[in-house]
């Protein structure tokens, strides 16, 4: 591909303005503020950009000084994916445990005070939340991160995170449209295919997103999945008929579309990021989501180029980047105006409503019979393969609450086949609590949990995924989600020292 000179000519400014990339380090590198300069108006944030709020701040800061319209967005959707508290776990729970109290005021206080969390800190654009609905168990990258199974309970607590999220001026990014609930393959890692009639799309994977629309949420994110009822041919990120058709047309959408990050291999290994993004932008997508994986200048180079080529060749109407960039920055109009009105960080009444809402997410079988511990346990962290969009960096179980409230509590993770006999000789004579996230995807998981109630009936199981296998256990604690806060609301019934 031939090189577009640098410039500031309104189709260069275009193409670099659609353009949402991430970056390392927890400062701005000297490209991104020039690319900043040159019209880029959107950067993403993750895990390894972020060492505090302090340190977030400051880098915010950073970026305005450049741009001070930049849109800053982040994957801060609580519970198991959190980048504002990556090294040690979310204050919120996630999704599927706001779904199983079903209070939607609850959900909307949470939303609101992740919403303030986030614009302290200068951040004004966030990609949550997820309006999946997970109607099948064996979802390897949903899961937890969905309000459930159910359409309608999905779409009112999806709207009430809109507007809790978007009253603290943080502009909210409804994900992953039409639904990436029924699906088996991680998007991350290959192509899922959801192959639902016309029917079913309508009343359970649309229903939430017609909820969010409704409620005014400024962005929804395209997933990278084949729908054959609506386009046989291409997933939905790249195909007019799914995103201007139906989502523009259909839903009367009037938002931001913004990619699933075009690095996942759902798109990038069948049609590469380059030509990915030219479809994805001709299909009525506005913004590119980049640098989940690849965060450097080359790759908004690369980007640029490939936008600017195919508007030159004709094969991207020049019209539809510039809308694309039109919107964009409207976005960050609104941002900024939003940021103005919002109520001060320091406001905030609620400040404990994340582990309010994860003690209520609790759901106990064989309470009634329970005599809380008060000898330090063993815990056994049976630990599954964590998904990208998870990542293993944020630590999660019970064993550092319980260790807070049991001094001496010791743990170590156990995987595949042995991992009961492992856990049982590691344990001794030590009570075991056995911690697990969703048993009923992982077959070794439930050998190694029958192998330590054969042998110790009085194990404590803490199920920190989706609670679809049977309850068992001298207690069975059901968390819905693996956040901090889930594991010391469970860690507070073991202990008997819950309020």
């Amino acid at each position: 591909m031939t090189t577009i000179a640098s410039g500031t000519d309104t189709l260069t400014r275009d193409a670099l303005t659609v353009l949402q990339p991430g970056f390392p380090g927890t400062t701005a590198p000297d490209w991104l503020l020039r690319r900043l300069g040159e019209g880029l108006a959107s950067v993403g944030l993750f895990g390894r950009n972020i060492a505090s709020p302090e340190q977030l701040a400051a880098l915010t800061a950073q970026l305005r000084a450049e741009r001070e319209d930049v849109l800053v967005a982040v994957d801060e959707e609580g519970g198991d994916v959190t980048r504002l508290e990556v090294r040690t776990g979310s204050s919120f729970p996630g999704n599927l445990a706001l779904g199983a109290v079903d209070d939607v005021e609850l959900t909307r206080d949470v939303a609101r005070e992740l919403g303030r969390r986030l614009a302290a800190c200068g951040v004004n654009f966030n990609w949550a939340p997820s309006a999946d609905v997970n109607s099948d168990p064996r979802n390897p990258v949903i899961g937890v991160r969905s309000f459930g199974s159910a359409p309608d309970l999905v779409a009112r607590h999806t709207s009430a995170y809109v507007t809790g999220l978007q009253s603290a001026g943080v502009a909210a990014c409804t994900k992953h449209f039409p639904g990436h609930g029924d699906t088996a393959v991680d998007s991350h890692l290959a192509l899922p295919r959801v192959d639902a009639g016309p029917d079913v799309l309508a009343e359970r994977e649309l229903a939430p997103f017609h909820a969010a629309i409704a409620a005014g949420s400024r962005a929804v994110m395209s997933a990278h999945i084949l729908v054959p009822a609506l386009d046989p041919d291409r997933p939905a990120t790249l195909s007019p008929r799914v995103l201007t058709d139906l989502l523009r047309g259909e839903l009367g959408y009037d938002g931001l579309i913004v990619t699933d990050g075009m690095e996942m291999r759902a798109v990038a290994a069948t049609y590469g990021i380059e030509r990915g993004s030219v479809l994805a932008i001709a299909a009525g997508a506005d913004a590119i989501c980049v640098g989940g994986g690849l965060a450097d200048d080359e790759t908004v180079r690369r980007l640029r180029d490939a936008l600017v080529t195919a508007v030159r060749s004709g094969d991207l109407p020049e019209e539809r980047l510039a809308d694309a960039a039109r919107r964009v920055r409207a976005l960050a109009r609104w941002t900024g105006s939003a940021r103005a009105v919002a109520p001060s960080p320091h406001d905030v009444t609620r400040v404990d409503v994340g582990l309010l809402a994860a003690r209520r997410a609790l759901r106990l079988t064989g309470a009634d019979r329970f005599t809380p511990l008060t000898d330090a346990p063993y815990v056994a962290a049976l630990t599954p393969v964590a998904n990208i969009a998870v990542g293993d960096e944020t630590p999660w179980g019970v064993a550092a609450e319980l260790a807070r409230l049991l001094p001496g509590t010791e743990t170590g993770g156990f995987t595949g086949e042995d991992a009961g006999p492992a856990a049982l000789a590691a344990a001794g004579e030590r009570r075991i609590v056995a911690v697990v996230r969703d048993e009923h995807r992982h077959p070794w998981m439930t050998t190694a949990l029958d192998a330590l109630l054969a042998a110790r009936p009085d194990t404590v199981v803490v199920e920190m995924g989706v609670p679809q296998a049977p309850a068992r256990g001298a207690l069975h604690v059901a968390t819905h989600g693996a956040a901090r806060v889930c594991g010391r609301a469970a860690a507070e019934i073991i202990a008997g020292v819950a309020p």
